[in-house]
């Protein structure tokens, strides 16, 4: 089996070369790996960090996106390059621990989708305030969606490629994190098969998040109701 890791980054520079040696190390050895590190033109020089300590290494490919920057669209971009006969998508700020790439590998051997879920039994993430509110928006996403998925917006997957090339990105990949929700739903849709993985998010390990809680809420919930709306048009074929 082979395996695709995509990994979307902007000003990731303290961290990026760190955790694409943890996965390297924590992929099974008799699994076959690509590390795609899609960079949205960091003025941090993230870009040429990977390119310089991984030039010896073939399987890990840095990709350089100067337009239509955004981190769906980064994703999208990693997606379009992989050659695996599976994907996983990964934040890089440490939020999504390397260590539990050999039990989610396992797993999706046996399963379309395997979401590394932090509100299923044995889930969990440090800051027990944002784990609070994130848990109570899962709630709503299931409410508007119709889900039983307890983390619509993990952005921690394993699924299956020619499962993801049947999917139609316009509609998944665009805005922020939403689009997890629209990756997991149109891949129900699709009739795949989704497990949820208990995981225990890490604390970034430096720089500053590019994120703003409040903000992205109100995008978040913005997209949620346009894509419920949708339905009627059948957005995911």
């Amino acid at each position: 089996m082979r395996v695709s890791v995509v990994l979307p980054t902007y000003n990731e520079i303290d961290n990026i070369v760190v955790l694409v040696e943890s996965i390297i190390s924590h992929v099974p050895r008799e699994i076959q790996y690509e590390i795609l590190v899609i960079d949205d033109n960091s003025p941090d020089q993230t870009y040429e960090a990977v390119r310089s300590a991984f030039s010896g290494n073939p399987a890990v490919v840095p990709v350089l996106r100067t337009s239509d920057r955004g981190l769906a669209k980064s994703i999208r971009a990693g997606v379009e390059r992989t050659s695996g006969d599976l994907v996983v998508l990964m934040d890089t700020d440490f939020n999504h621990n390397p260590a539990d790439l050999p039990r989610m590998l396992h797993l999706a051997q046996v399963c379309d989708v395997v979401v590394g879920s932090r509100f299923c039994a044995g889930g969990s993430m440090p800051d027990l305030l944002h784990y609070c509110l994130s848990l109570a928006y899962n709630w709503l996403i299931r409410i508007v969606l119709r889900t039983q998925i307890q983390d619509n917006l993990s952005g921690f997957v394993a699924i299956d490629a020619k499962l993801l090339r049947r999917l139609p990105y316009d509609v998944i990949f665009h805005g922020y994190g939403d689009y997890f929700f629209r990756l997991l739903h149109c891949s129900q849709r699709e009739g795949a098969a989704v497990l949820e993985m208990p995981v225990q998010y890490l604390r970034r390990k430096a720089g500053r998040s590019k994120s703003v809680f409040w903000r992205l809420l109100f995008k978040y919930t913005y997209a949620l109701f346009k894509f419920r709306l949708s339905y009627r048009k059948h957005p995911c074929g």
